[in-house]
């Protein structure tokens, strides 16, 4: 009767999820409550439970997991400090006199905002009460300005110093630096094709995306490089600070995301935005989200012993290693299943629920859990996007003009979660990208000829 527990245990979860309860405690009254189907039908002991408490305190202890508040913290002051603002303001006069200029600011800007903050409520909020407006102003189709938006800021789920990539970093038990450099070539090539849908529609659909008036264009020349560079190179130094020393391997990402904290209180502080109130409002939203996240993971601790004792992770094991098609046909189901799961579940919520699950089975069948992490992490990115549930979307529009309706942003998001959904295919077929080589044995024979030595050699022994 026990490999039946597994699957029920998972049913229960999701009849927890469906009833509203929130994910945290949902995983571990859940798990709870089999432990104690488990104890009772004597299948296991309470003695093998004692190993929770050293868990939660191991989670406490884990020094990977402290770069989430340094990160978060570097991204909150950031976003008050007003770097959006500049960076928005002077890229879209440069590349105002191109039609879709201001479309090609906002990836840009969305780009060096991820590679910054790592937050993306920040950057699509700041991008939205910015942008939207001006994009609207000037003749920009609401569709297309909203999902722009939208899409670069959702940036910040794969471009270094990403938070869900030092989560699953963190799960998959491979090093946080390697994870985020097989992100950075996607995330950027990422950038490039967002680029590239604004490129085609501004010459498909030329009135969609207007090039910035004269009128509207109150810095040229010297004056406009000077502004340009001005606003660039602080978060372009920020970022070498950040990400720089992490690949250089001066700094852990611990280390990394304390100056990149740092760096940014130096940055409010020289504009002159480093108040109170923005103070407390950044380590207010740091303390949420970082209790959030340990909650999480606390419940998913619990959840994930107790299933393991009930033996789940041999029935997932066994169901997902007889998928025919071997590592292929393994990662054709996983993506579909997270594509699907990130319809209702945060991207929190399915790297502690779900990648635990998947990654022995992946390691089983040989994959690189690096290029696993990166291609979960890219699958995931598309939770934001999604009509009607994708996070990205509300926030654009609890910010957005009254004119922008629901359907407006959602019908703009669909090319760039197709690009999303591309971006997933590509990583899947060239795993180079993330910087990892397939295995090749050179089947050549080689012949070994072992010559006897001289016989002279060895001078003769006599027989006793």
């Amino acid at each position: 009767m026990i490999e039946f527990m597994a699957p029920l245990m998972f049913l229960g979860l999701v009849g927890f999820l469906l009833l509203g309860y929130p994910v945290a405690f949902s995983l571990a009254a859940n798990g709870l409550l089999f432990a104690g189907i488990g104890m009772h039908l004597g299948w296991f002991g309470i003695e093998q439970l004692q190993a929770l408490p050293e868990r939660v305190f191991g989670i406490m202890s884990n020094a990977t997991l402290l770069a989430i508040p340094f990160f978060t913290f570097m991204g909150l002051i950031l976003e008050k400090s007003g770097m959006a603002e500049e960076l928005l303001d002077s890229i879209g006069q440069l590349f105002g006199p191109v039609r879709g200029g201001l479309a090609y600011a906002v990836v840009f800007v969305g780009a060096l905002l991820a590679a910054t903050t790592g937050v993306v409520a920040a950057s699509v909020i700041a991008m939205g009460l910015i942008s939207l407006p001006i994009m609207l102003r000037y003749g920009y189709d609401k569709r297309l300005a909203s999902g722009v938006i939208a899409a670069s800021g959702t940036l910040a789920q794969i471009i270094p110093p990403s938070l869900v990539l030092i989560v699953l970093a963190d799960q998959l038990g491979v090093s946080v630096g390697d994870m985020y450099r097989g992100a950075l070539v996607p995330g950027v090539l990422l950038t490039l094709l967002y680029a590239g849908v604004v490129l085609v529609v501004s010459l498909a659909w030329p009135a969609a995306m207007p090039a910035l008036p004269v009128a509207a264009r109150s810095l040229r020349g010297s004056a406009l490089l000077v502004k340009s560079l001005a606003a660039m190179l602080p978060p372009l130094l920020l970022i070498f600070l950040v990400l720089g020393t992490i690949f250089l391997g001066i700094a852990t990402p611990t280390e990394g995301g304390a100056m990149g904290a740092a760096g940014a209180l130096l940055l409010a502080l020289a504009r002159g935005r480093l108040r109170r109130e923005v103070l407390n409002q950044a380590m207010d939203a740091t303390a949420r989200l970082t209790t959030f996240v340990i909650f999480i993971l606390i419940g998913s601790t619990v959840f994930s012993l107790v299933f393991r004792l009930l033996e789940g992770d041999l029935w997932v094991e066994d169901l997902l290693s007889a998928l025919p098609g071997g590592e292929l046909g393994f990662l054709l189901v996983v993506n579909l299943l997270v594509f699907v799961l990130a319809f209702f579940l945060d991207f929190f919520e399915i790297a502690f629920i779900v990648v635990p699950l998947l990654a022995p089975v992946a390691q089983k069948l040989g994959i690189d859990l690096v290029w696993f992490g990166v291609l979960l992490g890219i699958n995931m990115q598309t939770s934001f996007m999604h009509p009607p549930f994708g996070f990205a979307l509300f926030y654009l529009k609890s910010v957005a003009p009254k004119e922008v309706k629901t359907t407006d942003i959602y019908w703009g998001a669909v090319p760039f979660l197709i690009i999303q959904v591309l971006m997933v295919a590509a990583v899947l077929t060239f795993p180079s990208l993330v910087g990892v080589e397939p295995i090749k044995v050179d089947d050549t024979p080689v012949e070994i000829r072992l010559d006897a030595p001289d016989s002279s050699y060895f001078p003769a022994q006599e027989n006793p």
